[in-house]
């Protein structure tokens, strides 16, 4: 499973979904469905605008979680 960390930079950064939506002009549909992790598919694109925005790697985005773990966390 992959793990999306969207909500924790918002939240690090004290910025909204709205925020970002305006900032990098992503539509409100791709940012909340990343923040939700409900999205099933991102375009490179994408992360890459939302890695320029927060300075950040690809890899404090998005995050492999065995399915392994995700049982014993119970989510």
């Amino acid at each position: 499973m992959i793990r999306i960390h969207l909500s924790r930079l918002l939240g690090e950064n004290k910025e909204k979904i709205v925020d970002l939506q305006r900032a990098t002009g992503l539509s409100r549909n791709t940012v909340a469905g990343l923040y939700r992790e409900t999205i099933s598919r991102v375009d490179l694109e994408t992360l890459n605008t939302i890695c320029r925005h927060y300075g950040c790697n690809v890899s404090d985005l998005l995050e492999y979680v065995s399915d392994e773990e995700t049982i014993k966390g119970g989510k």
